[in-house]
């Protein structure tokens, strides 16, 4: 019998490799990004006090349309952004979650960086 491979096992070890290099601070927090075949929802995150600084997401109310196509994935980082630069954080370091940076995750990263956000 062929066993197939778990796909999302092997996206979870993917980022636990990239969190061993990156963390989010104060002064440069992580834009870290999740995708479902659904949706699309990203964070702006305080690694060493634990906390999310900003969030955006196509999940509730507040997102019209498709939320698992990559114009929507663009609108959420502009969104992510616009909120961020609201804040007074202008520089990020970007966790891409373990997924390609391919698709609706470049798309929500492009999206970010003509909100303003720099990384």
């Amino acid at each position: 019998m062929v066993s197939r491979k778990d796909s999302n096992k092997a996206r979870l070890k993917r980022h636990k490799r990239v969190r061993a290099k990156i963390s989010g601070t104060a002064a440069c927090p992580r834009l870290a990004v999740y995708r479902s075949n659904a949706n699309i929802s990203a964070q702006i995150i305080d690694d060493t006090a634990g906390k999310t600084l900003v969030s955006a997401s196509t999940y509730g109310a507040g997102f019209e349309g498709n939320g698992g196509n990559k114009e929507a994935a663009r609108e959420v980082g502009k969104k992510l952004a616009e909120k961020a630069v609201a804040m007074g954080i202008t520089e990020v370091v970007f966790d891409r979650g373990g997924y390609l940076y391919h698709g609706r995750v470049s798309e929500l990263a492009e999206g970010a960086r003509e909100g303003g956000l720099k990384f």
